[in-house]
This record gives C-alpha cells, sequence and structure tokens, in this order.
C-alpha cells in the first residue's frame, strides 16, 4: 500500500540516510539538521545538474530527498497512535520536484476528532524552517471526497497521490471513493478538465508567444503536459504517456516528442529555479539573457542575437508541444464525448468527407500518391465554413507527410494555383493560414517562414514572435475586410473597400517581416524573397511589382508620421513621391494599420491612428495636385493662417487683434502648428490671462490631451513643463515649441496618462495649478532619481546620442529606452549646459524613444565641438545609468 519513491543514482551522494535517523527529537535542533541536509542535497544535485545529468533523474532524484527529509520529521513528530495518514499529492505525488517547488501533502484524519493537532503544526513548522515549502491539506475522507466533487482540481490532486506512511486503511477509501465514476466520469471530467485549460490559456492571450513566457502554466507549458497525462489516467487506467502510443492516440515518434518537450522545460524549469532561488515559473527578461549564456547559446553582452537564439528553442518547443496538447485533446474529445455524434456526417469528393462535423481524408494511404491534397484541404475548409476542424487522426497524416512538401512542391504550379486561391477566398483567409501554420505546413511551404518561426526580438516594442505578428497583421487586415472593430480602424476599413485584389495585401504580409534575424535591411532582403515568389504565382505583373514594393517600403509610412514634422509641406511631398501613386498609398495605409495593430495589444491607439490620417490625406491631396506641383512653405503658411482666421473671426475677434496678437510668431508656428491648434492657442492668449498662462483640452478622436504653455521664456522653462509632465507619470507624444519674438513661450505639449487616456479634468487641473506656480518661481528643481522599472532593466543599454549643424542651429537627436523621468532629464541637461531649447519632436515605439530637439547656444548659435562633446557627457551621466 505504502508507495514510497526509489533513490536513482542522482541521489546517491545526496543525504546520509544513517546520521537522518539519529537526529534530535527536539524541533528547533531537527528543524535546523533538516535544514542543512536538504543543502547539501540541493548542492549535489546542483553540481549534477551543472555536469549533464538527466532531468529526469534529477527532478525524481529531488522528490527523493526531500521524501526522506518530510519522513524523518513524521517518523519524529506525528503521533503514533492517532491513525493518521500521510500522502503526497500533485508533483511531489508524481514524483517529480524541482528546486524550489512546493510539497504538497495531504494528512488523512481518521472520523473521531481525537487528533493531537499541536503535533500536527509542529511536523509542518518544521518543514518551512526546513526550507521545504510545504503545502499542506488536513481531511478526513468525507472532507476529501466533498471537496473532489466540487473541484476538478481538487479531484486531479487526489487522483495523482501517493501514500508516504500510515496504515493505508484511510488512503485505499479515499482512492475508491474519489476515483468512483459516478464522482466525475470520463466525459465529464475530460469537459472540466478541457474547460480548465481553456480558461488558464485565456488569462495568457491563448498564445505561447508572450515575451516573458510562463514555463508551467503558460500554453505549451508543463501543465498541458499534465493535462494529457491526466486525462490518460482518467479514462485508460495508465499512468504514463506511453499508454497513448498503445491505444493508438499517438506514435513512437510522437510519444518520443512529448516526452523530449517535457524534458527541456524541465531542464529550464531547474534552471530558472535556481537563477531565481525562488519557485520562479516565469521566464522573466532579467533571466532570459543569464539563461542563455548558461545554455551555451553565447555572451549577451555585446548583443541580443543569443538570448534571441535562446527563446526561439523554447518558443518552437513549446510550439510543438501545445500543437501535440491541442491535437490529443481532440481525440479525447472525439473518442469521449458523444455528445458530438448527432453533428452532420457527409462525403465531400472522393478524398474527403465530414465525421460528425470534422473534416478528414477518407484514405489514410491517399497523400503518397496525392501530395497535392495537403494543400487542397484548407481550400476544403475556406469553402466549407461549418466544418469545426480536421479530425486527429488526418492531422497526424499531415504532420507525418510533410516531408512530401520538397523543392519539387513548392515549384508545382497546382500548389501554387491553390495557395493563391486560398488568399483571394472571402471567408477564413487568415483562419487556414492559421492552421497551416500549426500544422507545419506554411513553414514546409515557405522555408524562408520556417526561420522566423518562434524568431523572438529582445525588446519591448514587439510582443509576439516574427511568424505570430505576421499571422496577426493578416488577422487585421481580414478584420478591415469584414469591417470588425470600426471604432478603432475606422479610417482603414474604408480605405480597405477600395482594395481591388486585397491578396496583394495577404501576401506582402507574409513577407513584410520574413527577412527579421538574417541580418541587414529585413525589408530588403523580405523583398527579395518576395520577388522569387509572386513572380512563380500567376498574378498580373504590376500586382506583383506591387506586393514587393509594400514589402520593401513597409516601415515608410509608420516612420514619417512619427519621426518627422507631416506639417512640413516637403516632408509631405517627399513622403507622396516616394509612394508614387493613390494605389500604392491606399495599400501602404491598410498595411501599417495592421503592422502596427499586430505588434502589440497596446501599441495602437486614436494617436498613431489621427497621426497616419493625416499623412494619409496630405499624400492624397499632394498625389491628386500632381508631384510636379508641390505646395510650398510660403503657401501653407498662408493657408493655415487664413483658416485660422476665419474661425477666429466666427468666434468674434477681430483681424487687427488677432495679426497684433501674431505678429510675434515666427513663420514656423504657421507650419509647426494646425490651424485648429492656432485658434485654440489664440483664443486662450486673447482671454487677457496673465502670464504664465496654462490651458488644457482633452481630444477625444484622437485619445489625447494637449497642454498649452504661454509665458515669458527662460532657459530652464522646457524642464520645468517636462519636470511636471514626468511627476505626474504623463506620457509625452509630441512637443511644438515655438518661442515668440518678443521672448514669449508659444509650447503645446501632447500627453496621455499612464493608461494611455486623455487626463481627467482633475489631473488637468491639478498640472495647470503646479505648472503656473512653477513657472512664475522659474525654478527648476530636478526630480529625485526614480528607479527604472524591473521590466526595462534588461533593456537599458546605452543611448544613441547624435548632434549635428543646420541652418545656424544644432539638431540633437536620442535614441533610448524609455524610463520614468527620461525627458525631464534630457531637459536638465540642456539647462545645466546654458542651452536653448527651439523645437521638440518626440517619438515612442512601445519602450524606446526617438526624439529630436533643435537647440542653440544662450546666444542663439550652433554648437562647437567642445560643447557638442560636453553635453553629450552630461547626457550620459543622466541617461546612461
Amino acid at each position: 500500500m505504502i508507495e514510497r519513491l526509489s533513490a536513482v543514482p542522482a541521489t546517491r551522494d545526496c543525504l546520509d540516510l544513517a546520521a537522518l535517523a539519529t537526529l534530535d527529537d527536539r524541533v528547533d535542533a531537527l528543524s535546523g539538521a533538516l535544514r542543512e541536509a536538504r543543502k547539501q542535497a540541493d548542492a549535489e544535485l546542483h553540481r549534477q545538474f551543472e555536469a549533464g545529468t538527466a532531468i529526469r533523474d534529477l527532478v525524481q532524484g529531488r522528490a527523493w530527498v526531500v521524501e526522506q527529509l518530510v519522513l524523518t520529521a513524521w517518523d519524529r513528530l506525528a503521533p503514533s497512535d492517532a491513525g493518521l495518514e500521510l500522502c503526497a499529492v500533485g508533483g511531489f505525488g508524481r514524483g517529480e520536484l524541482h528546486p524550489h517547488s512546493d510539497v504538497d501533502l495531504l494528512i488523512l484524519l481518521p472520523d473521531d476528532d481525537s487528533t493531537d493537532v499541536a503535533a500536527l503544526e509542529q511536523f509542518i513548522q518544521v518543514l518551512w524552517d526546513a526550507d521545504l515549502h510545504p503545502g499542506q491539506s488536513v481531511r478526513s475522507v468525507e472532507d476529501c471526497v466533498a471537496e473532489a466533487r466540487a473541484d476538478v482540481g481538487v479531484a486531479t490532486n487526489l487522483m495523482e497521490s501517493r501514500l508516504m506512511a500510515g496504515g493505508g486503511r484511510l488512503y485505499q477509501q479515499m482512492r475508491e471513493r474519489t476515483e468512483a465514476p459516478t464522482l466525475w466520469p470520463a466525459d465529464e471530467f475530460f469537459s472540466a478538465k478541457l474547460e480548465e485549460q481553456d480558461q488558464r490559456h485565456e488569462h495568457f492571450e491563448d498564445t505561447v508567444y508572450n515575451l516573458e513566457p510562463n514555463l508551467k502554466e503558460g500554453p505549451g507549458g508543463l501543465r498541458d503536459m499534465q493535462m494529457i497525462a491526466w486525462v490518460t489516467r482518467r479514462h485508460f487506467g495508465t499512468s504514463t504517456l506511453h499508454g497513448l502510443v498503445e491505444h493508438g492516440f499517438l506514435s513512437e515518434r510522437e510519444h518520443e516528442d512529448l516526452v523530449a518537450g517535457r524534458e527541456h522545460l524541465w531542464r529550464l524549469r531547474w534552471a530558472l529555479h535556481e537563477t531565481a532561488g525562488r519557485a520562479e515559473e516565469r521566464l522573466l527578461f532579467e533571466y532570459q539573457r543569464r539563461l542563455a549564456e548558461q545554455f551555451g547559446f553565447g555572451d549577451c553582452s555585446e548583443s541580443n542575437e543569443p538570448v534571441e537564439r535562446f527563446m526561439q528553442g523554447y518558443y518552437r518547443n513549446v510550439m510543438q508541444l501545445e500543437r501535440l496538447n491541442e491535437r490529443l485533446l481532440q481525440s479525447f474529445d472525439e473518442e469521449l464525448l458523444a455528445g458530438r455524434r448527432h453533428l452532420p456526417s457527409a462525403d465531400i469528393d472522393e478524398f474527403f468527407r465530414i465525421h460528425h462535423g470534422y473534416l478528414e481524408l477518407k484514405d489514410p494511404h491517399v497523400l503518397v500518391q496525392y501530395p497535392e491534397l495537403i494543400m487542397r484541404m484548407f481550400l476544403v475548409l475556406a469553402d466549407h465554413p461549418d466544418v469545426r476542424g480536421v479530425r486527429a487522426t488526418s492531422i497526424r497524416l499531415v504532420r507525418e507527410h510533410l516531408y512530401l512538401i520538397d523543392a519539387d512542391y513548392r515549384c508545382d504550379q497546382r500548389i501554387l494555383d491553390m495557395f493563391l486561391a486560398l488568399l483571394k477566398r472571402e471567408r477564413l483567409v487568415y483562419s487556414q493560414l492559421a492552421r497551416m501554420n500549426r500544422y507545419g505546413v506554411l513553414a514546409a511551404l515557405l522555408p524562408e517562414f520556417a526561420q522566423i518561426t518562434g524568431r523572438m526580438q529582445f525588446d519591448l516594442f514587439h510582443v509576439y514572435t516574427v511568424d505570430q505578428h505576421t499571422l496577426f497583421v493578416i488577422r487585421n487586415l481580414r478584420r478591415f475586410a469584414y469591417a470588425k472593430h470600426p471604432d478603432r480602424f475606422a479610417h482603414a476599413i474604408e480605405i480597405f473597400k477600395r482594395i481591388e485584389r486585397p491578396e496583394v495585401l495577404y501576401l506582402a504580409a507574409l513577407f513584410h517581416d520574413i527577412a527579421k534575424g538574417r541580418g541587414g535591411d529585413h525589408s530588403e532582403l523580405g523583398a527579395e524573397d518576395a520577388r522569387a515568389f509572386v513572380d512563380r504565382l500567376d498574378m498580373a505583373a504590376a500586382d506583383r511589382d506591387l506586393v514587393v514594393w509594400l514589402v520593401r517600403q513597409h516601415l515608410l509610412m509608420s516612420r514619417t508620421s512619427q519621426r518627422e514634422d507631416i506639417s512640413d509641406p516637403e516632408v509631405v511631398s517627399a513622403f507622396a513621391e516616394k509612394v508614387g501613386d493613390q494605389r500604392h498609398l491606399d495599400h501602404l495605409f491598410v498595411l501599417t494599420v495592421a503592422d502596427i495593430a499586430a505588434t502589440s495589444p497596446r501599441l495602437w491607439n486614436s494617436w498613431k491612428d489621427s497621426l497616419l490620417w493625416e499623412l494619409y490625406k496630405a499624400a492624397t491631396d499632394a498625389l491628386g495636385r500632381g508631384l510636379e506641383h508641390p505646395v510650398d512653405r510660403q503657401a501653407s503658411l498662408d493657408e493655415t493662417r487664413e483658416e485660422a482666421m476665419v474661425e477666429l473671426r466666427a468666434l468674434g475677434h477681430e483681424d487687427d487683434v488677432v495679426e497684433d496678437c501674431w505678429r510675434h510668431l515666427p513663420d514656423r508656428a504657421f507650419l509647426r502648428l494646425d490651424a485648429e491648434q492656432l485658434v485654440w492657442t489664440t483664443g486662450e492668449v486673447l482671454s487677457g490671462g496673465e502670464l504664465p498662462l496654462v490651458a488644457y483640452r482633452r481630444l477625444e478622436d484622437k485619445g489625447i490631451s494637449e497642454i498649452f504653455v504661454h509665458a515669458e521664456d527662460f532657459a530652464g522653462l522646457f524642464a520645468v513643463v517636462a519636470r511636471e509632465l514626468d511627476r505626474m507619470q504623463l506620457n509625452v507624444l509630441a512637443a511644438r515649441v515655438v518661442t515668440t519674438a518678443d521672448g514669449k513661450s508659444w509650447d503645446i505639449f501632447q500627453v496621455m496618462d499612464a493608461h494611455s487616456q486623455p487626463l481627467y479634468d482633475s489631473d488637468a487641473v491639478r498640472l495647470k495649478r503646479s505648472l503656473v506656480e512653477q513657472l512664475a518661481a522659474r525654478e527648476v528643481r530636478p526630480l529625485p532619481p526614480r528607479p527604472v522599472p524591473r521590466r526595462l532593466q534588461p533593456f537599458m543599454g546605452r543611448s544613441e546620442i547624435m548632434l549635428s549643424i543646420r541652418d545656424g542651429v544644432t539638431d540633437l537627436e536620442i535614441a533610448a529606452t524609455d524610463r520614468p523621468g527620461l525627458l525631464s532629464a534630457i531637459a536638465e541637461a540642456l539647462v545645466s549646459r546654458g542651452l536653448r531649447l527651439h523645437d521638440a519632436r518626440v517619438a515612442t515605439f512601445g519602450q524606446r524613444v526617438e526624439d529630436m530637439f533643435t537647440i542653440t547656444t544662450a546666444d542663439g548659435g550652433p554648437l562647437d565641438r567642445e560643447a557638442c562633446d560636453a553635453l553629450e557627457s552630461e547626457l550620459r551621466k543622466r541617461l546612461d545609468v
């Protein structure tokens, strides 16, 4: 009845069992002795881990070590005549423990309540003092049955229990009653565990591609492997995964892949626990570099390449485990849930049929003779939207016959025609491409795509791996086609209606990042890959050229809108010239929106939408006017003035009063500010308020707030404003810094709060009051240093600082990791060097900022080399900490 663990070779030098048998019964002495024994055992297991001992032996060995320590405490402290029984449950019950895993225990009580509770408390306290992390429950058999009936998680834990000490009568009763089919019939057990897994996956956004994945609970993680084992044990009565092979649910190779994948995760988890010094299950950024070096991927101090390759190996492993989990659960679904059998069954053609709602191949041997059926399967699915999916047996057939997708297959015109036909379907394009990716068909068909499968980028800008991001871009394009989420994508949906052949966009999306990680310009390399592929497709030459152009230029619109001054007609004219015509512009706009929105769930917002739309409209005007007739700066300036004057006149302001207000504004103010901003700020100035004047407004359509600062200019004005914005944890999206001829500021700051929302009125009032006080005092009070958030610390590399002279001023460009107080630190550095700020452009890409400042010396001249070097040194002292 008692099921104690057996020693394995890895435990040979871990414990002195004879010494344990002679330990003192006193609680303090016992705790100390067990703690020292645990430390020595853990040190020996660590040595063996570094020496390459098989991880299975280490995981089982640590469970054996802990069992000896627990039993030592139990033998000395548990009342021997109370009828208690000690059981191991959970991972401990399976005989699997990592360096800091919890030790799950169940103490079974007899029905009477005569148990010496104090003795049990001493037992648990000794385990805690020995740093064994016990997770204990104390129950009667009746309690166990009631808890198992109410909670499938408890039922699962008890299913994995084993008796460590005691007579076994209570344990036998508990097992018989909690494993009774009436308590959790196999189909109900499976449904409950499937729902449990779905909820767990939803917590992790239902993707394996999280930046800081959870090895245990995340999709494709160890819990998914346990899910398979639980269902196998409950339905087939076998405690090993190999039982799935014996029952025809797995092939031997798939079983080997499953076990190898689990052991890969075990090894990672062991190293993660040791690196973190606690039971950490998340592969946090701060550990990814260290683990990449520990696992032999190279030095991460000079490049992110080693950590990216390390994480690619992880993602590919869990992706394979997720696919096996998905297929096995579908097999269980077909086997266990008789409720599915009412779904329709019918022949589709000589090769395919629907079996209770799922598509299957009629002949399991047909793929060898007709390998093109692999590709045609996805067309059949696209044409039959009521089909629930593919039968597990057919999924396995596809996976086993991927070797048929060779060079000849990829060049077969029938295959290429089917692939293009899939992209032209009105429905389920993304669903089938995602399915092709899950089955491994997409990577086999496009070897370049295989290189980006599981490829992560070690930054906070790209949330997903490159392959997942690529598919999400296509998903967004399909959402535009279906006019989904009009509140977020109104402009993209509008423009998508003009796209005559959407397959052009899908192909561009498929290739736009396909060269990531190869070195060199991924846009150029991707364009070469796209050219080689589309030239084999039956497409018009103009469409093929457009695909290649979109891949090469897919970053053009986002970079122009966020890094350049799109109010400048010369910037718009240069952009329109690169685009060339309206068709290219329409496609580029839609692809850009889909790309940004697929990079991170939080990256797309109304602000970015408004920037892209403003550039799109300006470029459309330029193309309509003709590139040979660009708008010059003076014409644009005059147009802005006139439009603003009309609005101000309608508001009751006299023309001469407005002109008198404007006469001190430099010409570039009428280029940098749009007519609406000019009307608002002029109205505030004409209101007659005392200086310093601070005003604010919410721009709901852009999802931002604007702060207007009009005050007597002084060297630290920008630093004062930046300090207050930083202090209130506001995200500065853009700054329009203008100094009037009579020495006053006319500055606009576009901001969001920490939740990427416009400011609440109460916060804006508080900011206004504080800014007025600080500006009136003309005192720059530096913010005290704030700690860098944990997630940012691994990315705090050396800032990129570039200084250049242009038209009598100096341009300062800074690219750095965003962090609390960054803008304030830059502004304080300028003040400390006695420099004047004339303009500022702020661009944020995830956690990377790329800011540009136009500065001069105090007397208005450009900085010489000595001043540039001094400024760079000052900036580095403040930024590179």
